[in-house]
């Protein structure tokens, strides 16, 4: 099976890429949406003109496509993304991070099946809580990146969450309510390292930035590729 992965730089894109390629698929490329809105109903906002670290770390090429951010035209945006890589890269299936969003699977779904493409969504429905937990276990590195709920202390961005600080997070949905897993739009994460990265990343510089009582951002100024120190 040859296919591409949307790659947003966050956990979820990162993780499903992983499963792709530990289940023996041929990854063409990774497909990026850079939505111009920040409120985009599909696609990832903060800090996506990093991705092509993300990529070069992974060693696997990356296809960049620009979209509205605007709901439904955005979707014409993904099917002539889809169209573009299928012709290019010669694909035949996707694989996509989506979690719990009905909107955003049904959608791929939809436009996938009307180019004949298979949709592999290796993360849906999984228990939110046990999947930050194995994150972490089998080496995933990541950072918040935005808040968008209450619950979530904003100390917690720009830092490489360790295990506690995803207890704290997974503390913090229970008695707030939020999704733990943040699938609901309630945080963004950017992937610093992962099994597959052949070197990691180091952020250098960024500005947490607040929005309103409960929104926050962090950007990323600079960052850069480091070798990955192999233990003997």
């Amino acid at each position: 099976m040859r296919v591409c992965s949307l790659f947003s730089g966050g956990k979820d894109s990162t993780y499903a890429l992983h499963w792709a390629v530990l289940k023996g698929f041929d990854v063409a490329c990774l497909l990026t949406l850079r939505p111009y809105r920040v409120d985009s109903w599909m696609f990832h906002y903060p800090n996506v003109e990093w991705t092509r670290y993300q990529a070069k770390a992974l060693g696997i090429p990356q296809v960049i496509h620009d979209t509205s951010g605007v709901k439904d035209l955005e979707l014409e945006d993904l099917k002539n993304a889809f169209e573009s890589v299928k012709s290019e890269f010669g694909i035949n299936g996707i694989v996509t991070g989506a979690l719990l969003s009905d909107y955003q699977r049904m959608m791929i779904n939809i436009i996938a099946h009307e180019l004949n493409l298979r949709v592999y969504s290796p993360l849906w429905r999984k228990s939110q809580v046990n999947y930050l937990r194995d994150l972490y276990s089998h080496g995933f590195r990541f950072v918040l990146t935005s808040i968008s709920t209450m619950g979530i202390s904003p100390r917690l961005l720009g830092k490489v969450l360790t295990l506690s600080d995803i207890e704290e997070l997974i503390g913090a949905a229970l008695k707030y309510g939020f999704n733990p897993a943040l699938e609901g739009g309630e945080g963004e994460t950017f992937v610093v390292d992962a099994p597959l990265f052949r070197e990691r990343i180091v952020i250098d510089d960024g500005e947490v930035r607040k929005l309103d009582q409960y929104s926050w951002i962090y950007v990323i100024r600079s960052l850069h590729l480091e070798p990955k120190v192999l233990v003997e």
